[in-house]
């Protein structure tokens, strides 16, 4: 039976624009009825990864740009532009029974979810090969002159995150990799629609006869208290780093720690919401992972301290009832942790701080001593 980590946060956000549709507004959805302001699954998922990767330090990168990358670490070593841009052109060729199309601009048709450490591997692997790149650069069709099986190798290579949060590459067998974390889209709790702010940029050099301003514009911002939540496949993270208890443990922690800390960068300079949850509910769930995003289906109004106390309050209560319902099977862990530091019933016992929240709840999902589970 599989085995699920849910991570449950409420967390208020102030003036801001997190993340913007394709009119520069702020994301919504309509639930009970209710506009809501949105904040996509891909935009928080982004800033999670990035933090992971810089806590493990290691790096992948989601890009079209591989052959311009190759060709540009080539180019670096001291070979000839146009050698170089073959080779890169070449890795795309090599990758695959068919090989990888490559756009203009040297970008592939697909985007690709490597290591960065692979652009290297790829360098290295064209300079081993120089000789033949040299005599096929002139043919008309000149086929595949890099080995096949070392390139794929390097763009088929996983790194945590990848592990983590999935690949999706049908151009390659072998190459897909099923994420074991989901995250879903973030909303507000209440009623919350977008706002418009008028604003100007004043000219520091106009002539003392001018007046007004340099610049005049509307921008859209939202402020609310959003329920977040994501869940991580236990068995799949275990799958796809080789049954590794320690490294999953450690990603583990990391994923539960960056879903806490991280926040959107959009538009960060003008509104800078660098706000952080002020409750986390973790759970460990064997059979399915359960969200409770329905416990804001009524939107929650407000009271004298806000939506976000009242929110607290839904979510609690929420708990406590689909844990009467499921009787609470397959609940192995849960517990949460709260700016008041006043236990809410129906959240499980109060942690102190966020690290030792996670720390027992990776402990109940990924206990070191196989024995123990």
């Amino acid at each position: 039976m599989s085995l699920f980590l849910d991570l449950s946060a409420i967390q208020s956000v102030p003036a801001a624009n997190l993340n913007r549709d394709d009119l520069g507004s702020p994301k919504a959805v309509l639930y009970g009825s209710t506009p809501r302001i949105r904040v996509s699954s891909q935009s928080w998922k982004r800033v999670i990864r990035h933090g992971v990767e810089a806590e493990l330090g290691e790096t992948a990168a989601r890009t079209r740009r591989v052959p311009v990358k190759v060709k540009e670490a080539l180019e670096k070593a001291g070979w000839p532009s146009e050698l170089a841009e073959f080779a890169g052109v070449q890795v795309a060729a090599s990758a695959g029974k068919k090989g990888l199309g490559v756009e203009s601009g040297g970008h592939t048709s697909v985007l690709l979810f490597l290591p960065e450490s692979g652009i290297d591997e790829l360098a290295s692997l064209c300079m081993e090969h120089r000789d033949a790149l040299e005599k096929g650069m002139g043919k008309a069709k000149p086929g595949q002159l890099l080995p096949t099986a070392a390139v794929e190798g390097i763009l088929k290579r996983r790194t945590a995150s990848i592990s983590l949060l999935g690949r999706m590459l049908a151009e390659l067998p072998g190459a897909n990799v099923d994420g074991a974390a989901q995250v879903a889209h973030a909303f507000t709790t209440h009623a919350s629609e977008p706002q418009r702010d008028y604003f100007t940029a004043v000219d520091d050099w106009l002539e003392t006869t001018e007046t007004g301003s340099g610049h005049l514009d509307t921008a859209e911002f939202s402020a609310g208290v959003f329920y977040r939540f994501a869940t991580v496949n236990i068995s799949d993270l275990l799958t796809n780093l080789d049954g590794d208890r320690k490294a999953s443990r450690t990603l583990l922690t990391s994923f539960a720690d960056q879903f806490l800390m991280s926040l959107p960068q959009a538009k960060k300079n003008s509104t800078a919401p660098h706000t952080i949850p002020d409750l986390a509910y973790l759970a460990v769930r064997g059979q399915r992972p359960m969200s409770l995003a329905a416990a804001f289906e009524t939107p929650v109004t407000a009271d004298a301290g806000g939506y976000a106390q009242q929110s607290r309050t839904v979510l609690a209560t929420y708990a406590h009832n689909i844990d009467r319902l499921t009787g609470g099977r397959n609940r192995t862990f849960h517990g949460h942790a709260t700016i008041t530091n006043d236990a809410l019933d129906g959240l499980g016992p109060i942690h102190t701080s966020f690290p030792e929240l996670i720390e027992a709840a990776v402990e109940a999902a990924l206990p070191l001593n196989e024995d123990n589970q």
